[in-house]
């Protein structure tokens, strides 16, 4: 088996007192897509920021493509890896193709060289008909697939991509996986943040959840739902200030409760039976019976919800 893409071991991120990232291990593997999940200030940025060295390490080791981070190395691991930054930072005045010519020049692509690859990466993301569109005239979907495009410019060995899909409406989403897991049919190895529980199950083949700069937990996530919660949750919406009770017929089928400001979540093995109870218990509020999700493995961990 080749190296790993990557590994990190006791990895720290400092600033003055502020400790953004305390001492973690990981390994991302060559061909697979690792996710980073956890609330704002988690410190999944600050990992993500030095595995692709826009800051320096504070402590612990980081080994990329079995290149030592923070040493003489940082040119030669910036090489191999393509970055996809969660914020737009495109030329809007210019076009979709001067805006790749000019990353291109960076990479010391010959012009030939530029344009053929610039082509070849604006048919990838299926944006050949908005060659010489300004970015300014693009959705927002589509600026995130220029930005893509010119990530993979240098024919990265890792693409990083930090909340690749933040503000796009359900079908840019949807667009954007589909170039993603293009990638990944090309063994391509991918390490990304999402706030989307839903893109991550899609897309990640492993994942970690970090908070206050720890792992607190990491696997396949199938594997962290089934090993951390129930198979079902089933939630009543209430509009008061304090969630209704559980009454004492349903407490044998719920393993943990967990209420939250406008809904009391019911953790239970079998769904069925607990949403016909909760209908007949509370016939007047709302009850949804759904499958449980990643969000639900963070709830359970830190006592609070993925986006807070």
């Amino acid at each position: 088996m080749p190296d790993p893409a990557i590994t990190a071991k006791a990895l720290r991120k400092s600033y003055g007192d502020f400790v953004a990232v305390d001492g973690i291990d990981f390994e991302i593997e060559r061909g697979e897509c690792f996710g980073f999940l956890g609330p704002n200030g988690a410190g999944k940025t600050t990992t993500m920021r030095m595995i692709y060295r826009a800051v320096p390490i504070t402590g612990g080791t980081l080994t990329i493509f079995g290149h030592d981070a923070g040493s003489a190395n940082d040119r030669v691991i910036k090489r191999l890896v393509g970055v996809v930054p969660q914020e737009n930072n495109l030329d809007e005045e210019l076009s979709v193709t001067e805006n790749l010519d000019v990353f291109c020049r960076f990479y010391g692509l010959s012009r030939k060289e530029a344009k053929e690859r610039a082509a070849s990466l604006l048919d990838f993301v299926n944006l050949n008909e908005k060659a010489k569109s300004k970015v300014q005239e693009l959705s927002g979907g589509m600026k995130r697939r220029v930005l893509i495009a010119r990530g993979l410019l240098g024919n990265p060995q890792l693409l990083v991509l930090d909340e690749p899909t933040t503000g796009l409406d359900p079908q840019a989403r949807h667009n954007l996986w589909d170039r993603l897991f293009a990638l990944k049919r090309k063994d391509a190895t991918l390490v990304l943040t999402t706030h989307y529980m839903d893109e991550a199950e899609q897309l990640c083949d492993r994942l970690v959840i970090m908070d206050k700069g720890k792992i607190v937990t990491q696997g396949k996530p199938r594997e962290l739902i089934e090993r951390e919660v129930t198979r079902h949750v089933v939630e009543v919406w209430h509009e008061e200030e304090k969630a209704p009770e559980l009454p004492e017929e349903m407490r044998a089928l719920v393993r943990r409760s967990e209420a939250l400001s406008d809904r009391l979540l019911l953790y239970v093995d079998d769904g069925e039976a607990a949403i016909s109870l909760a209908a007949r218990h509370w016939p007047a509020l709302e009850s949804r019976l759904r499958r449980s999700t990643l969000e639900d493995v963070f709830l359970k961990i830190t006592g609070r919800r993925l986006e807070e």
